[in-house]
């Protein structure tokens, strides 16, 4: 079931990237302005950047040099083919 299409407009690309950004730094903020510590903030830096070396991976790596032939639409399309993977896996 196909809800929405791809996002193709530039400037709409660009909104979302801008909205994003802003979202992320307003939380990285509040979350530090309730718990303002060392600590807190580096915790959330090594938080931050874990989830976008996991992307990456799930998106680039595993595209480019695990199996080429499979094109992920999302993190739940990724989600699937780890499970249909490992199912294949366990039958052969």
């Amino acid at each position: 079931m196909k809800m929405l299409g791809d996002l193709e407009n530039p400037k709409a690309m660009y909104l979302k990237a801008a909205l994003l950004l802003t979202a992320g730094i307003s939380s990285f903020l509040l979350i530090i302005g309730r718990n303002p510590t060392v600590e807190t903030a580096f915790l959330l830096i090594v938080t931050i950047w874990s989830f976008c070396r996991l992307y990456y991976f799930a998106f680039y790596v595993v595209e480019k040099y695990v199996d080429s032939g499979y094109r992920f639409s999302g993190l739940l399309s990724f989600a699937a083919y780890l499970i249909s993977r490992s199912r294949r896996a366990k039958t052969d």
